[in-house]
């Protein structure tokens, strides 16, 4: 029971808006202002990456929820803990640029949820091996968008930067802590799947 209050309790923060944690803005640059091309093309990335964010939650709510082992459940929670300030910057960034957030992304958050206590299910390593692979595949995301991002908007790049650092470390402590490197072939199909999520909330 304490675990469904849990889920329930992160699920509607995430969809609401509603975190515990504080929005450090100020370590981030102001950066230009741009102009109105510009700001369209940056908040469309910046959709995308929240959404991500979205995903994310999902995923390790999913994680922890089937979480066999403390530790491995204890992990997951911190990490979707510091999951939720890059939520939090991608949110501000698109009320920054006057941008609403993608209308997909309940439903992404859903589906993450069920494929995160899929994967949960089949063991601890399988499932911390799943964060790293899913990681990795958003350090690829961010770095797509960090070419793509108007030159002058130095916020934005800023925040991608700092998301990539964490992505990057989260992925490496889940290895660290018993998980199992996924296989090529798994890795290029999350590539194909995000590539659905990627197309349709950079216009919804």
């Amino acid at each position: 029971m304490d675990r469904v209050i849990e889920l329930i309790d992160a699920s509607l923060r995430t969809l609401s808006g509603s975190s515990r944690k504080s929005i450090s803005a100020q370590e981030f640059p102001e950066g230009k202002k741009l102009n109105e091309i510009e700001s369209r093309i940056s908040a469309s990335l910046m959709r995308v990456n929240h959404t991500g964010e979205v995903c994310a939650q999902g995923l390790y709510e999913g994680q922890a929820f089937v979480a066999r082992d403390t530790n491995t459940r204890l992990h997951l929670r911190t990490a979707a803990a510091e999951e939720v300030e890059h939520l939090n910057w991608c949110r501000m960034r698109l009320r920054e640029l006057s941008s609403p957030e993608s209308l997909l992304a309940p439903v992404f958050f859903l589906a993450s949820v069920g494929v995160g206590a899929i994967t949960g299910a089949m063991g601890d390593e399988i499932s911390l091996g799943f964060v790293e692979a899913t990681e990795d595949e958003v350090r690829k995301h961010i770095d797509k968008h960090l070419a793509q991002l108007p030159e002058e908007d130095e916020r934005s790049r800023a925040i991608l930067d700092k998301i990539r650092e964490d992505e990057i470390r989260h992925g490496t402590d889940a290895l660290e802590s018993g998980g199992v490197e996924f296989p090529r072939s798994v890795k290029q199909f999350m590539t194909l799947m995000s590539k659905v999520m990627t197309i349709t909330t950079q216009r919804i």
